[in-house]
Protein backbone atom coordinates (compact mmCIF):
# COMPACT_ATOMS: atom_id res chain seq x y z
CA UNK A 1 0.00 0.00 0.00
CA UNK A 2 3.00 2.59 0.92
CA UNK A 3 3.16 3.19 -3.51
CA UNK A 4 -1.05 4.17 -3.82
CA UNK A 5 -1.29 7.99 -4.00
CA UNK A 6 -3.66 9.86 -2.72
CA UNK A 7 -4.85 10.36 -6.21
CA UNK A 8 -6.22 6.79 -6.25
CA UNK A 9 -7.52 7.04 -2.67
CA UNK A 10 -9.85 9.96 -4.00
CA UNK A 11 -10.95 7.90 -7.43
CA UNK A 12 -11.17 4.83 -5.04
CA UNK A 13 -13.44 7.01 -2.28
CA UNK A 14 -15.71 8.48 -5.07
CA UNK A 15 -16.29 4.90 -6.66
CA UNK A 16 -17.31 3.41 -3.63
CA UNK A 17 -19.34 6.21 -2.90
CA UNK A 18 -21.42 5.94 -6.48
CA UNK A 19 -20.63 2.67 -7.00
CA UNK A 20 -20.73 3.40 -10.28
CA UNK A 21 -17.30 3.90 -12.49
CA UNK A 22 -18.86 6.49 -14.86
CA UNK A 23 -20.66 8.61 -12.10
CA UNK A 24 -17.26 8.87 -10.65
CA UNK A 25 -15.42 9.96 -13.46
CA UNK A 26 -18.14 12.58 -14.21
CA UNK A 27 -17.67 13.50 -10.18
CA UNK A 28 -14.02 13.83 -10.77
CA UNK A 29 -13.96 15.29 -14.17
CA UNK A 30 -12.39 12.25 -15.82
CA UNK A 31 -12.66 10.18 -18.34
CA UNK A 32 -14.37 6.63 -17.14
CA UNK A 33 -10.45 4.72 -18.28
CA UNK A 34 -9.24 6.77 -16.14
CA UNK A 35 -10.70 6.07 -13.05
CA UNK A 36 -10.69 2.28 -13.94
CA UNK A 37 -6.67 2.77 -14.39
CA UNK A 38 -6.76 4.37 -11.01
CA UNK A 39 -8.56 1.62 -9.36
CA UNK A 40 -6.62 -1.15 -11.33
CA UNK A 41 -3.17 0.67 -9.85
CA UNK A 42 -4.81 0.73 -6.58
CA UNK A 43 -5.37 -2.97 -6.51
CA UNK A 44 -2.27 -3.56 -7.42
CA UNK A 45 -0.85 -2.02 -4.85
CA UNK A 46 -3.32 -3.23 -1.69
CA UNK A 47 -3.15 -6.73 -3.65
CA UNK A 48 -6.43 -8.05 -3.41
CA UNK A 49 -9.25 -6.51 -5.79
CA UNK A 50 -11.31 -3.74 -4.23
CA UNK A 51 -14.47 -4.08 -6.07
CA UNK A 52 -16.78 -7.12 -7.78
CA UNK A 53 -17.95 -5.59 -11.48
CA UNK A 54 -21.05 -7.58 -12.72
CA UNK A 55 -21.90 -6.02 -16.14
CA UNK A 56 -22.77 -2.85 -14.82
CA UNK A 57 -23.32 -3.34 -11.25
CA UNK A 58 -20.86 -2.88 -8.93
CA UNK A 59 -20.05 -3.60 -5.13
CA UNK A 60 -17.45 -3.74 -2.98
CA UNK A 61 -15.44 -6.68 -2.17
CA UNK A 62 -14.78 -7.48 2.08
CA UNK A 63 -11.46 -6.16 1.38
CA UNK A 64 -13.09 -2.86 -0.62
CA UNK A 65 -15.01 -2.26 2.70
CA UNK A 66 -11.83 -2.40 4.82
CA UNK A 67 -9.78 -0.12 2.93
CA UNK A 68 -12.45 2.55 2.27
CA UNK A 69 -12.36 3.29 5.99
CA UNK A 70 -8.91 3.72 6.22
CA UNK A 71 -8.68 5.59 2.62
CA UNK A 72 -11.60 7.85 4.32
CA UNK A 73 -9.17 8.52 7.14
CA UNK A 74 -6.48 9.24 5.22
CA UNK A 75 -8.33 11.80 3.00
CA UNK A 76 -9.97 13.72 5.99
CA UNK A 77 -6.12 13.65 7.63
CA UNK A 78 -5.05 15.16 4.66
CA UNK A 79 -7.62 18.09 4.24
CA UNK A 80 -7.18 18.65 7.93
CA UNK A 81 -3.63 19.40 6.91
CA UNK A 82 -4.46 21.73 3.96
CA UNK A 83 -6.85 23.53 5.98
CA UNK A 84 -4.23 23.99 8.92
CA UNK A 85 -1.62 25.16 6.24
CA UNK A 86 -4.07 27.53 5.09
CA UNK A 87 -4.99 28.90 8.60
CA UNK A 88 -1.10 29.79 9.58
CA UNK A 89 -0.98 31.76 6.21
CA UNK A 90 -4.40 32.74 7.02
CA UNK A 91 -5.69 31.80 3.32
CA UNK A 92 -9.07 32.10 1.62
CA UNK A 93 -8.13 29.77 -0.92
CA UNK A 94 -9.14 25.40 -1.54
CA UNK A 95 -11.99 24.24 -1.95
CA UNK A 96 -15.11 24.47 1.13
CA UNK A 97 -17.70 21.93 0.86
CA UNK A 98 -20.85 23.24 2.13
CA UNK A 99 -23.74 20.22 2.29
CA UNK A 100 -27.22 21.53 2.38
CA UNK A 101 -30.79 19.75 2.88
CA UNK A 102 -32.46 19.82 0.00
CA UNK A 103 -35.05 22.89 1.17
CA UNK A 104 -31.70 25.04 1.70
CA UNK A 105 -31.46 25.06 -2.04
CA UNK A 106 -33.93 27.42 -2.55
CA UNK A 107 -31.91 30.39 -0.96
CA UNK A 108 -28.72 29.14 -0.51
CA UNK A 109 -27.52 29.40 -4.18
CA UNK A 110 -28.24 32.89 -4.15
CA UNK A 111 -26.18 33.81 -1.02
CA UNK A 112 -23.38 32.12 -2.08
CA UNK A 113 -23.14 34.44 -5.67
CA UNK A 114 -22.77 36.78 -3.29
CA UNK A 115 -20.34 34.86 -1.26
CA UNK A 116 -18.45 34.30 -3.96
CA UNK A 117 -18.12 37.83 -5.17
CA UNK A 118 -16.39 38.48 -1.68
CA UNK A 119 -14.36 35.33 -1.55
CA UNK A 120 -13.37 34.80 -5.00
CA UNK A 121 -10.51 32.27 -4.28
CA UNK A 122 -12.84 29.90 -3.04
CA UNK A 123 -13.91 26.62 -4.76
CA UNK A 124 -17.56 26.37 -3.68
CA UNK A 125 -19.04 22.46 -4.06
CA UNK A 126 -22.62 21.79 -2.88
CA UNK A 127 -23.80 18.50 -1.65
CA UNK A 128 -27.21 17.67 -1.32
CA UNK A 129 -29.14 15.33 1.13
CA UNK A 130 -32.05 14.48 3.74
CA UNK A 131 -30.95 15.20 7.25
CA UNK A 132 -29.78 11.99 7.68
CA UNK A 133 -27.94 11.78 5.25
CA UNK A 134 -26.30 15.23 6.13
CA UNK A 135 -25.78 14.05 9.65
CA UNK A 136 -23.63 10.85 7.92
CA UNK A 137 -21.50 13.39 5.64
CA UNK A 138 -20.60 15.20 8.94
CA UNK A 139 -19.47 12.09 10.91
CA UNK A 140 -17.71 11.23 7.94
CA UNK A 141 -16.13 14.44 7.18
CA UNK A 142 -17.42 14.18 3.55
CA UNK A 143 -18.27 18.44 4.30
CA UNK A 144 -16.74 20.84 5.71
CA UNK A 145 -19.91 22.63 7.40
CA UNK A 146 -23.71 22.30 6.99
CA UNK A 147 -26.51 24.11 6.17
CA UNK A 148 -29.37 22.45 7.95
CA UNK A 149 -32.82 22.80 10.37
CA UNK A 150 -32.58 20.81 13.25
CA UNK A 151 -29.18 19.94 14.61
CA UNK A 152 -27.53 16.29 15.02
CA UNK A 153 -27.97 15.40 18.19
CA UNK A 154 -26.10 12.05 17.09
CA UNK A 155 -22.70 13.69 17.64
CA UNK A 156 -20.73 16.66 18.97
CA UNK A 157 -21.35 19.70 16.64
CA UNK A 158 -21.49 23.29 16.95
CA UNK A 159 -24.77 24.65 15.53
CA UNK A 160 -25.49 28.02 15.21
CA UNK A 161 -28.93 29.73 14.21
CA UNK A 162 -29.12 32.24 11.25
CA UNK A 163 -32.81 32.86 10.56
CA UNK A 164 -35.98 31.72 11.40
CA UNK A 165 -37.35 28.85 9.70
CA UNK A 166 -41.68 28.36 9.12
CA UNK A 167 -42.74 25.64 8.22
CA UNK A 168 -47.03 25.44 7.39
CA UNK A 169 -49.79 23.50 5.98
CA UNK A 170 -50.68 23.96 2.21
CA UNK A 171 -53.61 22.94 -0.12
CA UNK A 172 -54.83 23.70 -3.63
CA UNK A 173 -56.40 27.07 -4.23
CA UNK A 174 -59.72 26.08 -4.53
CA UNK A 175 -60.18 23.86 -1.36
CA UNK A 176 -63.01 23.97 0.93
CA UNK A 177 -60.48 24.34 4.65
CA UNK A 178 -59.27 27.58 2.40
CA UNK A 179 -62.48 28.93 3.65
CA UNK A 180 -62.57 28.16 7.04
CA UNK A 181 -60.91 31.32 9.04
CA UNK A 182 -58.53 29.44 11.28
CA UNK A 183 -58.80 25.53 11.04
CA UNK A 184 -57.75 23.39 13.84
CA UNK A 185 -56.03 20.12 13.59
CA UNK A 186 -59.42 18.31 13.55
CA UNK A 187 -60.70 19.99 10.94
CA UNK A 188 -57.34 18.31 8.88
CA UNK A 189 -58.46 14.68 10.03
CA UNK A 190 -60.71 13.72 7.07
CA UNK A 191 -58.18 14.63 4.38
CA UNK A 192 -55.18 13.11 2.73
CA UNK A 193 -51.45 14.13 3.02
CA UNK A 194 -48.67 13.96 0.79
CA UNK A 195 -45.38 14.26 2.83
CA UNK A 196 -41.23 13.99 2.58
CA UNK A 197 -39.41 11.15 3.49
CA UNK A 198 -38.11 9.71 6.46
CA UNK A 199 -35.39 11.32 7.70
CA UNK A 200 -36.25 14.88 6.30
CA UNK A 201 -36.33 17.30 8.44
CA UNK A 202 -39.76 18.28 7.43
CA UNK A 203 -40.96 15.18 7.94
CA UNK A 204 -40.23 15.39 11.33
CA UNK A 205 -40.97 18.26 12.20
CA UNK A 206 -44.42 17.62 10.90
CA UNK A 207 -45.16 14.28 13.14
CA UNK A 208 -43.95 16.35 16.17
CA UNK A 209 -46.40 18.44 15.03
CA UNK A 210 -48.98 16.25 14.77
CA UNK A 211 -47.94 13.75 17.83
CA UNK A 212 -48.59 17.11 20.12
CA UNK A 213 -52.48 17.41 18.60
CA UNK A 214 -52.67 13.56 18.68
CA UNK A 215 -53.81 13.28 15.28
CA UNK A 216 -52.35 10.53 12.79
CA UNK A 217 -52.10 12.26 9.28
CA UNK A 218 -53.81 9.91 6.01
CA UNK A 219 -50.14 9.84 4.45
CA UNK A 220 -51.31 8.85 0.53
CA UNK A 221 -48.09 9.56 -1.03
CA UNK A 222 -44.25 9.85 0.86
CA UNK A 223 -41.54 11.93 -1.93
CA UNK A 224 -38.14 13.13 -2.00
CA UNK A 225 -38.55 16.09 -3.47
CA UNK A 226 -40.22 19.68 -2.63
CA UNK A 227 -41.03 20.31 -6.06
CA UNK A 228 -43.04 17.04 -6.56
CA UNK A 229 -44.91 17.58 -3.68
CA UNK A 230 -45.96 21.20 -4.65
CA UNK A 231 -47.06 20.22 -8.35
CA UNK A 232 -48.99 17.12 -6.21
CA UNK A 233 -50.89 19.47 -4.07
CA UNK A 234 -51.65 22.03 -6.74
CA UNK A 235 -53.30 19.42 -8.44
CA UNK A 236 -55.47 18.43 -5.49
CA UNK A 237 -54.15 15.31 -4.64
CA UNK A 238 -53.73 16.25 -0.72
CA UNK A 239 -52.74 18.44 1.59
CA UNK A 240 -48.89 18.56 2.77
CA UNK A 241 -46.82 20.55 5.20
CA UNK A 242 -44.37 22.39 3.79
CA UNK A 243 -40.82 25.41 4.36
CA UNK A 244 -42.20 28.66 3.50
CA UNK A 245 -38.75 28.51 2.06
CA UNK A 246 -39.86 26.43 -0.85
CA UNK A 247 -43.40 28.29 -1.51
CA UNK A 248 -41.97 31.42 -2.32
CA UNK A 249 -42.98 31.37 -6.62
CA UNK A 250 -46.16 29.48 -6.22
CA UNK A 251 -47.37 31.68 -3.12
CA UNK A 252 -46.04 34.84 -5.35
CA UNK A 253 -48.39 33.33 -8.50
CA UNK A 254 -51.25 32.58 -6.26
CA UNK A 255 -50.31 28.74 -7.24
CA UNK A 256 -51.05 27.42 -4.14
CA UNK A 257 -53.03 28.14 -0.44
CA UNK A 258 -51.56 28.47 2.91
CA UNK A 259 -54.08 27.05 6.19
CA UNK A 260 -53.96 29.40 8.99
CA UNK A 261 -53.78 25.90 11.11
CA UNK A 262 -54.66 26.78 14.38
CA UNK A 263 -50.52 26.18 16.28
CA UNK A 264 -48.84 27.13 13.14
CA UNK A 265 -46.85 28.10 12.00
CA UNK A 266 -44.09 25.40 13.53
CA UNK A 267 -41.33 27.88 13.55
CA UNK A 268 -37.68 26.34 13.41
CA UNK A 269 -34.28 27.90 12.74
CA UNK A 270 -31.75 27.53 10.06
CA UNK A 271 -28.53 26.68 11.10
CA UNK A 272 -24.92 26.51 10.01
CA UNK A 273 -23.34 23.08 11.87
CA UNK A 274 -19.51 21.80 11.83
CA UNK A 275 -18.39 18.88 13.98
CA UNK A 276 -16.20 20.22 17.08
CA UNK A 277 -13.62 18.11 16.33
CA UNK A 278 -13.13 19.42 12.66
CA UNK A 279 -10.55 22.65 12.62
CA UNK A 280 -12.61 25.16 10.25
CA UNK A 281 -10.77 26.50 7.26
CA UNK A 282 -10.15 29.83 6.84
CA UNK A 283 -12.56 29.41 3.79
CA UNK A 284 -15.14 27.68 6.04
CA UNK A 285 -15.22 30.41 8.56
CA UNK A 286 -15.42 32.96 6.41
CA UNK A 287 -18.48 31.09 4.96
CA UNK A 288 -20.01 31.18 8.43
CA UNK A 289 -19.16 34.44 9.57
CA UNK A 290 -21.31 35.46 6.21
CA UNK A 291 -24.13 32.92 6.92
CA UNK A 292 -24.27 34.86 10.32
CA UNK A 293 -24.13 37.78 9.02
CA UNK A 294 -25.99 38.26 6.10
CA UNK A 295 -28.20 35.07 6.15
CA UNK A 296 -31.38 36.51 8.06
CA UNK A 297 -31.78 39.62 6.09
CA UNK A 298 -31.44 38.22 2.54
CA UNK A 299 -34.00 35.55 3.52
CA UNK A 300 -36.48 37.93 4.57
CA UNK A 301 -35.50 39.99 1.48
CA UNK A 302 -36.73 37.33 -0.08
CA UNK A 303 -39.54 35.95 1.93
CA UNK A 304 -41.15 38.56 4.02
CA UNK A 305 -43.92 39.62 1.94
CA UNK A 306 -45.32 35.89 2.58
CA UNK A 307 -44.43 35.59 6.00
CA UNK A 308 -47.31 34.99 8.35
CA UNK A 309 -47.57 38.23 10.48
CA UNK A 310 -46.03 37.51 14.00
CA UNK A 311 -42.91 36.45 12.26
CA UNK A 312 -42.36 39.93 10.31
CA UNK A 313 -39.96 42.51 11.46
Amino acid sequence: MKNATFRQLRVFNEVAKHLSFARAAEALHLTPPAVTMQIKELEGHVGLPLFDRQGRQVSLTTAGEYMLVYARKMLATLKDAEDAAARLQRLEVGTLTIGMVSTAKYFLPRLLTQFRQEHSGIEIKLVVGNREQLVQMLQGNEVDIAVMGRPPTELATRAEPFAAHPHMFVAPTDHPLLKVGHPTTEHLRPYSFIVRERGSGTRAAMEKFMNSQRLEPRVVMEMTSNETIKQAVMAGMGLSFLSLHTLGLELEHGLIGVLDVEGTPIVRAWNVVHTLSKMLSPAAEAFRYFMLENAESQLAEQYGAHMPLPLRR
